[in-house]
């Protein structure tokens, strides 16, 4: 089965990223990189096993490929050339180039890379068969500390929250590198009006303590979190 994702990627029973969600062990290490605040990677190795690549703190430009050599290796893809492109972090801002490095190219988003491109948190770089997601999350080092031991229960929900959940996360049933459910879809689902899906997500933000993430990071955010305490399983999606 092949699915084609929104950004225009391609996952499929060969791809090591292919019909696999996160497991909570996996979700937690990746909320923790979440909230140290620095740029990292996040793919899949030829055991599906997550790996996750720090990149502050590295070299200013890190290669990747097919050979054992490159700082970011990616052996288990013949799709790959030996080197295919590279990562550089110019005034803190980290980039994507090709340049002609790679027989098959470099894509982001789905749109081949032509020179160089500018990454921002949430963007997915497929090289050959796999799939890199960049994330860029924002400092939460200023941010209001968390209760210790502070963690929801399905029981501290409503039924109608839940459910908002569930619909938000859906999309990840098979796809850890999909998009959480728009308002408008979340509505149609639950049969309620798009203000009303509004208001609830509001809500669980602040349930969760994620109500200072910027927009863009609060939907993805909350599905992780949810996943992660046992508010919602892959199996209710």
């Amino acid at each position: 089965m092949w699915d084609f994702l929104p950004w225009g990627g391609l996952t499929g029973a060969d791809s090591p990223l292919a019909a696999h969600a996160a497991t909570p062990a996996e979700l937690r290490d990746r909320i923790e990189a979440e909230r140290l605040g620095r740029p990292f990677l996040v793919l899949r190795d030829e055991s599906t096993s997550q790996r996750i690549v720090e990149l502050e703190g590295s070299a200013e430009r890190l290669s990747i490929g097919r050979a054992a050599g490159n700082d970011v290796p990616l052996p288990w893809d013949e799709e790959v050339s030996r080197l295919h492109a590279e990562l550089e972090c110019t005034a803190g801002e980290w980039t994507v180039s090709d340049d002609g490095l790679s027989r098959n190219g470099t894509f982001l988003n789905g749109e081949r890379v032509s020179g160089r491109a500018r990454l921002r948190d949430g963007d997915v770089i497929r090289l050959g068969r796999t799939l890199i997601a960049f994330r860029r999350p924002e400092r939460e080092d200023s941010k209001p500390t968390a209760i210790a031991g502070e963690r929801l229960a399905i029981g501290d929900l409503t039924q109608t929250q839940r459910q908002v959940l569930v619909a938000l996360a859906r999309p990840y049933k098979h796809d850890e590198f999909a998009v959480p459910a728009t308002n408008a879809d979340i509505a149609a689902e639950l049969h309620l009006s798009v203000d009303a899906i509004k208001g609830h997500l509001r809500t669980l933000f602040a349930r969760f303590g994620i109500e200072h993430l910027p927009q863009n990071q609060k939907r993805s955010r909350l599905v992780a979190e949810a996943l992660q305490q046992g508010v919602v399983s892959v199996r209710d999606l």
